[in-house]
C-alpha cells in the first residue's frame, strides 16, 4: 500500500520543525517566519548578533530507488548569510550547505520545464558484489556537507 496524501504532504513540515527543534536544543536562537514567500524557513541569530537565514529541504523515505537524496527545481540565486540544510530520511543524512557551496555543486537545467531550475543529487545507487543487493551511499564528492549536528550555525 502507497504513502498517504496526508502523510507525504506533511513531511516536509515536519521535518522542518524537527530540525528546528534540534537548533533549539543545540542553544540556538531560531525564527521562523508566518509565510515562506522567499524560501526561508528559518532564521538564526549568531552569538555575534549576524543572522542567517535557512532552507530545509526533506526527502521522504518512500522515494522511488536511487532518489533517496535527490532534491530537484530548486529556484535559486546566491545570497549572502544563506545557508541549505538537505535531509534524506531514507539514508538518515543530512548535508548543511552555504548558498556558495550548492551553486558551486548543484547542476542547472538547461531545457524544459524546470529550464534555470536546480538540483543536487547526494546518492549513488550500487550493487554489492557479494549479495547482489542494490543499497544507496551517499557520494564521494558530497561527503564534506555531511552534518550530524547543526554546530556549523554556531
Amino acid at each position: 500500500m502507497g504513502i498517504s496524501f496526508r502523510h507525504s504532504a506533511g513531511f516536509g513540515k515536519r521535518m522542518e520543525y524537527n530540525l528546528v527543534g534540534k537548533m533549539l536544543m543545540e542553544g540556538l536562537d531560531v525564527y521562523m517566519p508566518l509565510v515562506d514567500d522567499h524560501g526561508v524557513d528559518c532564521v538564526i541569530k549568531k552569538e555575534d548578533g549576524t543572522f542567517i537565514e535557512i532552507q530545509i529541504k526533506a526527502r521522504f523515505s518512500e522515494v522511488t530507488d536511487s532518489d533517496a537524496a535527490l532534491f530537484s527545481a530548486i529556484t535559486y540565486e546566491l545570497t549572502e548569510n544563506f545557508y541549505f540544510v538537505f535531509y534524506s530520511e531514507r539514508l538518515d543524512l543530512m548535508w548543511i550547505m552555504s548558498s556558495e557551496e550548492f551553486l558551486n555543486e548543484c547542476v542547472t537545467n538547461k531545457t524544459g520545464k524546470n529550464k534555470g531550475k536546480r538540483g543536487i543529487w547526494f546518492n549513488g545507487n550500487r550493487t554489492d558484489k557479494k549479495t547482489g543487493i542494490k543499497k544507496e551511499y551517499c557520494k564521494k564528492q558530497f561527503e564534506k556537507y555531511i552534518a550530524t549536528d547543526i554546530s556549523r550555525f554556531h
